[in-house]
């Protein structure tokens, strides 16, 4: 039985008892007047669950991957789901903003940063073991706080016909030595590049990382808008090599057949950070945390069906154990990095200051 059911059924069993006590003899006792509230039994106060088929999300990943398992999930339960569509940033600050009167249950964020800058500000119930223990602990939050549905990994992609297997780079910092000046392509304003620079940061350290950037600027970079513009240069010989995620190969390779490809993908040494996965995830906001539907909605996500929809459709790694990758890619557990918290991504702000310090991005 779901966790989402058995809350349900709590519940039930609590109005049943409501009930029946309100129908009793009250029998006569000596009225004992009550201390005022304190925060500490304020914070004690319990809230039922409840469910009326009706729950609000924000998504912040694109309409197009995901309303029709959003639709699918409607017509399995009944409950309906209003969503607002935008950037997973943008809406974590519109959550950090709303804080307990935002409207929100879920959020649907595209990256752990964003979820980790909302853990961290406390605006996230602690989910049921129910839903965390499905998924890969090595790419969730460690507090079950918010809970991984999707891996994304970050890949060089290079021209074949121009780049030999043996001259790619093998980590990050190869990226930016000499003999790939003006071949590389970034997208610096793409919130999975700025991720990586993250992921620099927190593994290598701040030094470390403003060399790594300086590095990449006076390499003199082909600058892009996003990782689509850049698999289609390196296709087209345009660009020999490219930093972008996987799953935009693996679409291109459906669209048009792997064999028609010039591009292919190049994964870094084990636990670099320029082949961090990265994940999208959802949080259940703590002022909704009895809302039943809310947490149908997160175990759905994060069910058998869920993560097949995600490999077939969107070809992203699936963080649920059992189920198949997309072909072709290396295994989770090949790319899982010891002890690393991808909430720790949250530390964006530092990062787009230490990209404007290098004038790659505004």
């Amino acid at each position: 039985m779901s966790v989402s059911a058995r809350l349900r059924g709590v519940a039930l069993v609590l109005g049943s008892a409501l009930a029946l006590t309100s129908c009793a003899v009250t029998p006569e006792v000596e009225v004992v007047e009550e201390a005022a509230p304190t925060e500490e039994t304020i914070d004690e106060v319990v809230i039922e669950p409840v469910a009326d088929d009706y729950v609000i999300l924000y998504s912040g990943r694109n309409e197009s991957l995901v309303q029709p398992l959003i639709d699918t999930f409607t017509e399995q339960t009944g409950i309906t789901v209003d969503i607002r569509y935008a950037g997973s940033s943008e809406l974590a600050a519109q959550l950090l903003e709303e804080g307990a009167d935002s409207p929100a249950a879920v959020f649907l964020s595209q990256d752990a940063g964003a979820l980790g800058a909302l853990s961290l500000e406390g605006l996230f119930a602690e989910l049921p073991s129910d839903i965390t223990d499905r998924v890969n602990p090595a790419f969730t939050s460690y507090d079950d706080s918010w809970v991984g549905i999707t891996g994304r990994a970050r890949v060089v992609v290079y021209d074949s016909e121009t780049v030999s297997v043996e001259e790619l780079p093998t980590t990050a910092d190869e990226i930016v030595s000499p003999q790939w000046s003006g071949k590389v392509a970034v997208a610096p304003g793409n919130a999975s590049f700025q991720s990586f620079v993250t992921a620099y940061r927190v593994m290598e350290g701040e030094g470390a990382a403003d060399q790594w950037v300086a590095g990449l600027t006076i390499n003199d970079p082909q600058i892009f808008e996003g990782n689509g513009a850049i698999l289609e240069a390196v296709n087209q010989g345009t660009v020999p090599l490219g930093l972008i995620n996987h799953y935009y190969w693996d679409r291109l390779a459906f669209e048009r057949g792997a064999e028609n490809l010039r591009a292919q993908l190049h994964f870094t040494e084990a636990g670099d950070p320029a082949s961090i996965v990265n994940v999208t995830g959802m949080g259940l906001l703590k002022a909704q945390s009895f809302d039943l539907d809310a947490l149908e909605l997160i175990e759905f996500f994060v069910s058998d069906e869920s993560q097949r929809y995600f490999v077939e459709q969107t070809f992203e790694y699936p963080l649920v154990p059992g189920i198949d990758a997309p072909e072709g890619l290396p295994s989770l557990d090949d790319l899982a990095i010891a002890d690393f918290d991808l909430s720790d991504l949250a530390t964006l702000k530092e990062t787009q200051d230490l990209l404007r310090k290098y004038g790659l991005i505004l």
